[in-house]
């Protein structure tokens, strides 16, 4: 028997997109079961995808940094570089700076540095401190500059 599709409208897609970034990035902050890392991998790729439904490029930009950070965290290579990837490519194509370019650059930096490939991580760091000029907000701009200085 066929399910009939369910069907959501572009305010609950941006709460759920919203809800789901917040609790990924609780369990970001926590030390974690395995169960809550499974947890976080699904929260980040789902919000992702209800910001597909409803979002600018800007948050299709920060969503696959969040990402590919969970997967550094979690010191899965392959899955970070992509998603790394994909937040870049989503900037440029977007014509997004500041804020999500720089973090696209710390993305790409950190999932470097989790593949060993360490020449790489030195050219994403340095392109993120380029990048970090045009984040507007002094505190922001702090923020991302201690966020890349944690790159390992």
């Amino acid at each position: 028997m066929a399910r009939k599709p369910v069907t959501i409208g572009p305010d609950h897609h941006r709460k759920l997109a919203v809800d789901l970034f917040n609790g990924t990035w609780t369990l970001i902050e926590k030390k974690r079961t395995r169960e809550e890392d499974l947890a976080m991998i699904h929260m980040a790729h789902a919000s992702r995808h209800h910001w597909a439904q409803v979002g600018t490029a800007t948050h299709l930009a920060v969503g696959e940094w969040q990402v590919s950070h969970v997967y550094a965290l979690l010191r899965r290579a392959e899955p970070a570089l992509y998603h790394a990837r994909a937040a870049l490519r989503v900037c440029k194509d977007g014509g997004v700076g500041g804020f999500p370019l720089a973090y696209a650059y710390e993305a790409l930096a950190r999932a470097s540095a989790v593949a060993g490939h360490r020449k790489d991580r030195d050219g994403y760091v340095r392109l993120g401190t380029r990048a970090a000029k045009a984040i507007r907000e002094t505190e922001d701009r702090a923020q991302f500059l201690r966020d890349l200085a944690s790159v390992p």
